[in-house]
């Protein structure tokens, strides 16, 4: 019992708090407008907050630093069995087969969400095996790597579920820009994309995903048009719940989730949005520099970087889908819009990222099985 309060003390002491800190004005602000357009939406919210909330815990106190090796790969080919299994005993849902009936209690499970913490797991693990050089990856390690992304990214699009699979593309492959990939290796790459570019468009992509390309370069839809007169009638201040009639009278589709910035827009107005933005922002550019800060610490550096790269892909396509500068895609706001399985994924990343964080400065995990961690300064025989 005693090492297992000096095991608490340790990791409570080497929190960054500041990374907890700077979620709570996401939350707040959240549950808040989520109240105020369903307090039965609300409610559930609370539950989300909870099971998200042990999850993290959970996850903290979970030695990763002693598991990696076979959890990762682990995780990884268990995410890519069930996205196998999407195309065989899939749920399909408005003509999308993304979900895994559990059989028995009538729930579903998504094993594309869970794919990205797969993803950014998987990819730790193989870099704090072998950083790079200092000239960067060279081609043989970079397509090891790039298989990593690629595959569940042709999984995850066929489903079909061509957002979620672009965010996992884009944050792996920014996960490897700035952990460090030999510059003639981008050059070529960024030259095949942009003469591949039109072939993709043509041959690649679904009737319905070329409308809302051009829908977006265009004529706004119906859902984009209705939030931007959201938006619009918000004006600087924003207006009161009675006169924010576009979520009130529903005029104003999935209002909690998807779109859930117009209602901050007609509610809270410019400078709500604004507040919104910069709250992000600061939580990006402090996972930055804490990806920047431990360099040296691979698992580090790649679950931080990959947090950050998440949340800014997310953000940045949500508000620019609600303004209409981006195609409409099921990406919600992060751990902002209502919904439960995208606060869970990302207390786990957090939990993940703080148990690294703490025990940085500590020897490894000692192979009894009472998870003691250990300073370099003190004994290791107990």
């Amino acid at each position: 019992m005693e090492h297992w309060f000096d095991f608490d003390r340790r990791i409570f002491k080497h929190f960054n708090y500041l990374l907890m800190v700077q979620l709570i004005p996401l939350f707040v602000i959240s549950s808040y407008l989520v109240h105020e357009m369903n307090p039965y939406l609300f409610n559930k919210q609370m539950v989300y907050y909870f099971i998200a909330f042990i999850a993290f815990f959970v996850a903290a106190f979970i030695p990763w630093r002693h598991i990696f090796w076979w959890l990762a790969p682990l995780f990884y080919l268990v995410n890519l069995g069930l996205l196998f299994a999407v195309e065989l005993i899939g749920k399909s849902i408005l003509g999308a087969k993304r979900w895994i009936e559990i059989p028995g209690i009538g729930l579903t499970i998504q094993p594309s969400e869970f794919m990205k913490v797969g993803v950014i797991m998987m990819l730790a693990y193989l870099i704090s095996r072998k950083p790079p050089p200092l000239q960067g990856y060279g081609i043989v390690q970079f397509i090891k790597l790039s298989a990593i992304i690629i595959i569940p990214f042709f999984l995850i699009a066929k489903e079909p579920d061509l957002g979620t699979a672009l965010v996992l593309l884009i944050v792996g492959f920014g996960i490897l820009f700035l952990i460090g990939i030999n510059w003639k290796i981008w050059i070529t790459l960024m030259i095949i994309a942009g003469v591949g570019a039109p072939f993709v468009y043509q041959y690649g992509l679904k009737p319905y995903q070329k409308i809302r390309i051009h829908d977006a370069l265009n004529k706004p839809s119906y859902q984009v048009r209705q939030a931007l007169i959201a938006i619009g009638s918000g004006g600087l201040e924003g207006k009161a719940k009675e006169e924010a009639t576009q979520t009130q009278l529903k005029f104003l589709p999935v209002s909690s989730t998807d779109f859930i910035f117009a209602y901050v827009g007609e509610r809270l107005g410019f400078k709500g949005m604004i507040t919104v933005i910069i709250v992000y922002i600061l939580l990006i550019l402090n996972l930055l520099y804490i990806s920047a800060k431990y360099a040296q610490d691979y698992l580090i550096k790649t679950f931080s970087a990959g947090i950050a790269l998440l949340i800014f892909v997310y953000m940045g396509v949500n508000i620019y889908m609600v303004i209409g500068m981006a195609p409409v895609v099921g990406l919600p706001l992060p751990m902002f819009s209502h919904g439960g399985t995208s606060f869970i994924i990302f207390a786990i990343i957090f939990g993940i990222l703080q148990n690294l964080i703490a025990f940085k400065d500590y020897s490894r995990y000692n192979s009894d099985s009472k998870i003691i961690m250990t300073s370099k300064d003190e004994p290791t025989i107990r």
